[in-house]
Order: C-alpha cells, then sequence, then structure tokens
C-alpha cells in the first residue's frame, strides 16, 4: 500500500493531528532560509508529539548538506527516525552518513529531465530511500511543482521511493494510474500557509490514498 508522508510540519499540535490522521511519516525542515524551517531545539517536540498520536509514524527531519560539526544534532536522540538529504549530498557523502549516523538515510533527487533518474539510481547501494522532487531554481522543495509522471513509469529503483511535487487528494488517481511509488510527500498542496496544514485537506489525502485501487484511475 502507498504510504504518506505530511512534510513542513512546524507545531506539534499538528504533528500529533497528521499523525493520528494515519499519516505514515512527518517531515520536518532544517533548512536554514526555507518558509517552513524549525530552528533545532523546536524539533524534538513535533517527533514527540507524532510518535505519541501513532507510534508507527516516523519523523524524518530534512537538511540540505549537513557539515561534521552538525552531526550532533542528526541521531536518533534528536527524536527523528530518518534523515533525508535534500541537497547537493555525493554518493560518498550519503554512504558516510549512514555509515556514522543511526537513522535512516533518505536522498531527495530534484528532476530537472529524464537523465537525473539514473543519476538518482546510483545512489541505491548507499541510502535506504529515493525521494524525487521536481527542480525549481533556488528552491529546494515544497514548491508543488510535478515531475511529469511519463518519466517515471520505468523507474523501478531496488530501494524504496517516495515522489514529491503537487502531491494533493485530486491528484492522487492520476499519479498512481501511471507509476508506483513506494510513497507520496505531500506540503503545500494541504497548506493554507507555509508550515500551517489545512487538516481537512490532508485527512481526505491519505483516505484518498488508503482506499484507493488499481483500477479507480
Amino acid at each position: 500500500m502507498t504510504q504518506i508522508k505530511i512534510c513542513g510540519l512546524c507545531r506539534p499540535d499538528q504533528a500529533a493531528a497528521v499523525a493520528r490522521l494515519g499519516a505514515d511519516a512527518i517531515g520536518v525542515i532544517g533548512v536554514p532560509g526555507s518558509a517552513r524551517f524549525v530552528a533545532e531545539v523546536h524539533r524534538p517536540a513535533l517527533f514527540a508529539a507524532a510518535r505519541e498520536a501513532r507510534p508507527s509514524c516516523r519523523g524524518v527531519l530534512v537538511v540540505a548538506d549537513p557539515s561534521d560539526q552538525q552531526l550532533d544534532s542528526l541521531t536518533r536522540q534528536r527524536g527523528h527516525a530518518v534523515l533525508q538529504l535534500h541537497g547537493d549530498e555525493s554518493v560518498e557523502r550519503c554512504a558516510s552518513l549512514r555509515e556514522r549516523l543511526d537513522v535512516g538515510i533518505w536522498k531527495a533527487i530534484r528532476v530537472r529531465s529524464v537523465d537525473d533518474l539514473s543519476r538518482a539510481r546510483a545512489y541505491e547501494p548507499w541510502v535506504d530511500a529515493l525521494l524525487l522532487d521536481a527542480w525549481v531554481a533556488d528552491q529546494l522543495g515544497g514548491t508543488g511543482h510535478r515531475i511529469p509522471l511519463e518519466w517515471l513509469v520505468d523507474f523501478a529503483p531496488t530501494v524504496p521511493w517516495w515522489l514529491a511535487g503537487g502531491i494533493s487528494a485530486d491528484r492522487v488517481p492520476t499519479v498512481l494510474s501511471h507509476v508506483d511509488p513506494s510513497g507520496l510527500d505531500a506540503s503545500s498542496r494541504v497548506e493554507v500557509a507555509p508550515g500551517v496544514k489545512d487538516l481537512q485537506r490532508v485527512e481526505t489525502l491519505i483516505e484518498t490514498v488508503k482506499n484507493w485501487r488499481p483500477g479507480d484511475g
């Protein structure tokens, strides 16, 4: 069954509400300059709230090009189970972080052309999952832009993969009729403002995904 991650949470009460609605993961942004940035001191509360509401809901910390000096803030002790690398991290850097940290490693790839899918697959041996998002100049994510689905029809990596970019309930039948990701990652299309989720939209999205069956599209 396709999983759902709601990314860009900024408040513990919303993290808990999203988890209770059935989200499989929540994402918290640790990239300075992002409209959904959450300071390090506040992140554990969001992860704890989601985990208490639904123990199986994974906390995902989204960062970009973390330095070695930041590693202490990226361990499981900070509340997250997964580190999503959304910068220009090389294969070697991903492998190093996976060895040094006690969390799962997901590599986000900003897809600008079909050729980027081959680049994504080079990471497979060194990460626990891939996440594909549309390339937008000067923005790492949460833009709502979409990757053309025809690019993804034959994308079948050996690790789980998530699709981000313009994910909403009304888009689900089209997406899942064309491609088979392990999970869908939603942010801007389930918001009323950056970092403030519309819980009705979240609920509708989760229910649509959970109830979708092949042939529904």
